[in-house]
């Protein structure tokens, strides 16, 4: 008796090109073919992406495949499965029949099996007078047998691609991790460099890693951290070559020193003979007569009003706590290592060590060197040469300086009321008071 292959859907299911594909790929199955089915799935189940298949779904297909009694699949052999809803929803662990029928709906889309419907969309098989099945209605697993190289190859890019994903992400942890501690080796270490700007092109592009990223975005900043680790590098070697080079003249050629004490890129420990008017030798004798108190909070956010644009949300800085919040902050903009830090706040105290940063983020323009500064400062400091009221005095004088100079240039086109008026604004925004004014006075009398 002649049977005939269904090929479109039962019910209101569209016939689609991608299911006469799926078809056509089924047919193409080679007679002699012959694979494993597990084996095949597993090269699925590797290669889900690529096909867009879901984890459910394949759930579905490995619920099908147990339905067929053989391991192997023949090209030339029946392979339709006919289970019901309820044996498959058994065989996929309790899976709605919605989910069931949804994702069902999938694997036909990725052409991994292939609808046979009946006329009245049952699934069923008909079997002769020997038994053996004549006509069979259901799921056609044909595709697997006739893809099934296809799918090895899908697995086997698969398999590269994640492999290639990881290397990629341990290049960037290592990379990261790398930069971070060679910067950290060369504030510590005195190495001439802006390591506060090496530091902030190092944050902006590890700021552009999105939370997940494909790989080629993965490769784009992975390249970008290699060359900047390259140039560290270089740096840093290039230092240790200048300093071995040294070591052995100075072992021939004592009597030669070096005697440029301003050069542009100074180390954190190299700037003990710049000297400043906050901590001179000369000021020793100064410092016995400044003011035993504490400064005031409010004169040293007069004095340095540029590390209220550290404090994020607007809040600005209320007490004590605030302000040594923002000191945190400041300290690694500034290139600062935690070392250099750490002895500040032992040598002055936490209070005064984050003033101390407070001022030399006021004037960071002015200094080369910040770490290496703070160092100077910390020494000074431990000798007793050193306090935190000049240098606010001194800002404070500049702040006050800077203000008259603005009102003594206004122009006569501006006239006089407009000049006394944007004097008056700038004296109110510095809210410095007549007593403090006497303070600054005799200060610069006496130093």
């Amino acid at each position: 008796m002649q049977t005939h292959t269904a090929t479109t859907p039962f019910g209101r299911r569209p016939m689609s090109l991608g299911m006469i594909a799926s078809q056509v790929a089924a047919q193409s199955a080679a007679p002699d073919a012959t694979v494993h089915k597990w084996h095949v799935f597993r090269d699925i189940k590797e290669a889900r992406l690529a096909l867009g298949a879901s984890d459910r779904a394949l759930a579905i297909l490995d619920a099908l495949l147990s339905f067929h009694p053989e391991t192997a699949l023949y090209g030339d052999s029946a392979l339709i499965v006919w289970p019901s809803n309820e044996m498959l929803t058994g065989r996929a662990n309790g899976m709605s029949p919605a989910t069931l029928r949804r994702h069902l709906a999938n694997l036909v889309e990725c052409g991994l099996i292939v609808r046979r419907d009946s006329p009245n969309g049952k699934r069923y098989a008909r079997k002769g007078q020997g038994g053996e099945v004549e006509q069979a209605y259901g799921f056609d697993l044909s595709p697997i047998v006739a893809r099934a190289n296809e799918f090895k190859e899908l697995a086997e890019a698969m398999r590269a691609e994640k492999k290639a994903y990881k290397l990629v992400k341990e290049r960037l942890t290592i990379c990261r991790r790398d930069i971070v501690k060679m910067i950290e080796a060369g504030i510590e270490e005195g190495v001439p460099g802006n390591w506060g700007g090496v530091h902030l092109e190092y944050q902006a592009i590890v700021g552009r890693l999105p939370r997940t990223a494909p790989r080629q975005v993965l490769e784009a900043i992975a390249t970008e951290l290699d060359d900047l680790w390259t140039q560290i590098r270089d740096v840093l070697e290039s230092f240790v070559k200048s300093q071995n080079l040294n070591a052995n003249e100075s072992q021939t050629k004592r009597h030669i020193q070096n005697s440029n004490t301003e050069s542009k890129n100074e180390s954190e420990r190299g700037l003990g003979t710049k000297k400043e008017k906050s901590g001179s030798p000369g000021e020793s004798d100064n410092l016995r007569s400044l003011p035993k108190r504490e400064l005031p909070l409010g004169i040293v956010l007069d004095a340095c009003p540029n590390l209220l644009w550290l404090v994020k949300g607007g809040g600005g800085i209320r007490n004590w706590r605030d302000f040594l919040t923002a000191a945190d902050l400041a300290r690694p903009v500034l290139g600062i290592s935690p070392s250099a830090w750490e002895d500040a706040r032992v040598a002055l105290g936490e209070q005064q060590a984050a003033i101390t940063i407070a001022a030399i983020y006021q004037k960071s323009d002015h200094i080369k060197s910040p770490g290496g500064y703070l160092r100077n400062l910390t020494e000074r400091a431990k000798e007793g040469k050193f306090s935190t009221w000049p240098m606010i005095m001194a800002l404070l004088r500049a702040k006050l300086d800077a203000a008259k100079a603005a009102g003594a240039g206004v122009t006569e086109a501006e006239g006089e009321l407009g000049a006394a008026q944007r004097l008056d604004r700038t004296q109110k925004r510095l809210e410095v008071s007549d007593n403090l004014r006497k303070s600054i006075n005799k200060w610069d009398r006496e130093t």
